[in-house]
């Protein structure tokens, strides 16, 4: 639905933990660089499959970014998110959030898949090892997916914040990026940190194995040869405000938020819709007032499965038109799917590109699929002249 003119919205601060880079520095260096993640899982024990890749994030301090909480009580994708906000509000201009951002009325909206899966994986295992007498308390109180959004605020000791988890699965990033700028959009707040989290899990993995869609060591969206996803994990946050907000303090500005375009559809539990995807594709435009042929680059989902690829592909020479569709990009062959935090860095290194005047790479693509033709970006980033 097309909203009503409100209060502009932009987007002054970036946090990111990724298997490519933490923070926006080192993930900006990462997507020019068409940095690859995978490699072999850690996270759990992998026999009794015949896959074991992932992109999972290393060497991660959540003691440099988690400094008022005890980092014990939060799960790992709870930890992603408290660094990747941290990272965010810093980058925003606000060093010392917990004076700057007290008493200001905010929200804190962050999108996940999976909660602490990994924590619930654990407790399953202690379970059925040794009687659910004998569960670790302290994992348990992790679990929660509020938890994600919450502690944001508990971090920060933010006493005016409305703290959101949407548990939308791999569109939840972008669910959380929309719920903020309605709210600033619609003057309820003037800043809002929005994003998503998830950390890597047995359960999701498992899950994706079963369907035959995990790849064996390499993720290519749109390639004729493309065997499925790598899963992966990650958070960003992005800094949400007002323009008038922005402007008065002086903020650096990366990219105006213009619309978004949200829809679901009961068609199959797993396979995409076409039409579903073209109708989305066009309640953004619509709610952004922007036309087709004003689009240089498009985020895709690009998940590298069979099915995702031809359906996105063509939804989009759908909406764009068969002649010349922009360049398209999937950020998942380098930092595999991270689930909740997909959209989210998706939005990160679409701010990125437009500040820098660079599209990101879609790397391990070869050669495009001919039943899912568009204009991939490959190997190499294209720069703005």
């Amino acid at each position: 639905m097309r909203g009503e003119p409100g209060r502009r919205v932009v987007v002054t601060g970036l946090g990111a933990v990724s298997g490519i880079g933490i923070g926006a520095a080192e993930f900006l260096a990462g997507l020019r660089a068409g940095k690859s993640a995978a490699g072999p899982i850690t996270a759990f024990d992998t026999e009794g499959f015949d896959r074991s890749t992932a992109c999972e994030v290393k060497d991660f301090e959540p003691d440099r970014w988690i400094r008022n909480l005890d980092v014990r009580t939060l799960g790992r994708a709870s930890r992603f998110s408290v660094a990747a906000a941290r990272m965010a509000v810093a980058d925003a201009g606000f060093p010392e959030p917990e004076s700057a951002l007290r008493d200001i009325p905010c929200l804190i909206s962050v999108g996940t898949t999976d909660g602490e899966s990994r924590d619930l994986d654990h407790l399953v295992e202690e379970e059925v090892d040794l009687g659910p007498e004998r569960m670790d308390r302290t994992v348990a109180r992790r679990v929660p997916a509020g938890r994600l959004s919450s502690a944001i605020a508990q971090e920060f000791g933010l006493t005016r914040a409305e703290a959101v988890t949407l548990p939308t699965a791999c569109a939840a990033g972008n669910y959380a990026v929309g719920y903020g700028y309605d709210a600033i959009r619609g003057g309820d707040v003037d800043l809002a940190l929005c994003g998503g989290a998830d950390a890597l899990c047995r359960k999701t993995f498992t899950g994706f194995y079963r369907l035959g869609t995990i790849a064996p060591e390499r993720c290519q969206p749109f390639d004729k040869d493309r065997k499925g996803i790598l899963t992966g994990e990650g958070a960003g946050i992005l800094v949400l405000e007002s323009l008038e907000s922005a402007l008065a303090r002086g903020a650096r500005i990366y990219a105006e938020v213009l619309g978004y375009g949200l829809n679901c559809d009961a068609d199959h539990p797993v396979a995409p819709n076409q039409d579903s995807v073209v109708r989305c594709m066009r309640l953004a435009l619509d709610d952004a007032r922007v036309k087709p042929d004003e689009v240089d680059f498009i985020s895709a989902h690009g998940t590298g499965t069979k099915a995702n690829d031809i359906t996105e592909a063509r939804a989009i020479r759908r909406v764009f038109g068969d002649t010349a569709p922009p360049r398209t990009v999937s950020i998942k062959s380098m930092i595999g799917h991270s689930m909740g935090a997909a959209g989210a860095l998706a939005s990160i290194a679409c701010s990125l590109a437009l500040t820098e005047g660079f599209i990101p790479p879609t790397i391990n693509h070869e050669h495009t699929d001919p039943n899912a033709v568009l204009t991939v970006c490959p190997t190499r980033p294209w720069q703005r002249t």
